[in-house]
C-alpha cells in the first residue's frame, strides 16, 4: 500500500512539474471562454518550450550540433581541397574563367552552325526551280558564293540582264561562328549594280541582315528572295558606264559601308531610303 501511495505521489509530482503555472492560474481565474483560449494557446506553445527545456533533449541537441559543425581540421582540409580544384589562383582563376567562354560552348556553337548549313545546302539543291545555286568557296562550308538566277521578269533589271547576257547576279555570303543566331554577311560580287539598295563595295542595305532585324528562323533561300524583291523595289539596274562598270566591288569597302549604314539606321530608324540614294 505504501508503495502504491508513493507511486501516486510521484505521478502527481510529475504532473505538477510539467504543468504550465500560468496556464494553471488562468484556468482558475478566467471564465470558461478564457479557459478554452488559454488551453489552445498552451497547446500551441507548451509542447515546444517544455519539451526542449528537458535536460536530456538539450544534451541531445547540443551533441547533434557538435556533429554537424565541422572541426577546425576538417574546415582547413575542405578549404585546401577547394583551392586545389580552382587551381589555387583565387581571384585570378575566377577572372580568367569569366572572360574566356568554355570550350564546350564553342564546340556546341560550331556543331549547330554546321548542322544548320548542311541542312540548308541540301534544301537549296532540292529546290530544282533554278532560283539560286550555291558553290562553296574553296570547299568551305561557312563561305558561299550564291548565284541569283531570277528576279521579277517585269522589272528593268531583268531586261538589263537579258540585254547584257547576264545569267545571274553573284553574291558572297559568309556565316559567323554563332550563326544562325547572328546574321550572315552578304555582298554583291558581280555585275556592278546601281540603286536597288546596293551600296559601295556591293554592301546591301537591308534590315534583315542586321542583328536588330535578324531571326534565326530565316533561311538563306528566304534571304535571297527578300534581296531579289528589294532589288526590284529599289529600281536596281546593271551599271553600263564604261569606266565605272569595270571596277570590281571590294569586300573591305563593303564591310565599311555596311557598318556605316547600320549606325545611320540605328540612329534614324529603318525607313526605306529614296530611290536616288540606293
Amino acid at each position: 500500500m505504501a508503495t502504491l501511495l508513493r507511486k501516486i505521489g510521484l505521478i502527481r509530482l510529475h504532473d505538477r512539474d510539467t504543468e504550465d503555472p500560468k496556464h494553471h492560474q488562468g484556468s482558475l481565474k478566467g471564465t470558461k471562454g478564457n479557459q478554452k483560449n488559454n488551453a489552445n494557446k498552451h497547446c500551441q506553445t507548451s509542447s515546444e518550450s517544455n519539451i526542449l527545456s528537458t535536460p536530456e533533449i538539450k544534451a541531445r541537441k547540443l551533441d547533434q550540433q557538435g556533429k554537424d559543425k565541422p572541426s577546425g581540421k576538417d574546415k582547413q582540409g575542405k578549404e585546401a581541397k577547394e583551392k586545389q580544384q580552382t587551381g589555387g589562383g583565387g581571384s585570378k582563376a575566377t577572372s580568367a574563367s569569366s572572360t574566356a567562354p568554355p570550350a564546350p560552348h564553342r564546340q556546341h556553337c560550331t556543331q549547330v552552325r554546321t548542322r544548320r548549313l548542311m541542312k540548308e545546302l541540301q534544301e537549296i539543291r532540292r529546290l530544282g526551280d533554278n532560283f539560286i545555286t550555291v558553290e562553296l568557296v574553296e570547299d568551305n562550308l561557312y563561305d558561299w558564293n550564291v548565284k541569283l538566277h531570277q528576279v521579277d521578269k517585269d522589272s528593268a533589271l531583268w531586261q538589263d540582264m537579258k540585254e547584257t547576257s547576264t545569267e545571274f547576279i553573284l553574291l558572297n555570303v559568309t556565316f559567323p561562328d554563332n550563326f544562325p543566331f547572328s546574321p550572315p554577311f552578304m555582298r554583291v560580287l558581280t555585275p556592278r549594280l546601281e540603286n536597288g539598295y546596293v551600296l559601295d563595295g556591293g554592301a546591301i542595305c537591308m534590315e534583315l541582315l542586321t542583328p536588330r532585324g535578324w531571326s534565326s528562323a530565316y533561311t538563306v533561300e528566304a534571304v535571297m528572295r527578300q534581296f531579289a524583291a528589294s532589288l526590284v523595289k529599289g529600281q536596281g539596274r546593271i551599271c553600263r558606264k564604261s569606266g565605272k562598270s569595270k571596277k570590281a566591288f571590294s569586300r573591305k569597302e563593303a564591310e565599311a559601308t555596311f557598318k556605316s549604314l547600320v549606325k545611320t539606321h540605328e540612329k534614324y530608324g529603318w525607313v526605306s531610303p529614296p530611290v536616288s540614294d540606293g
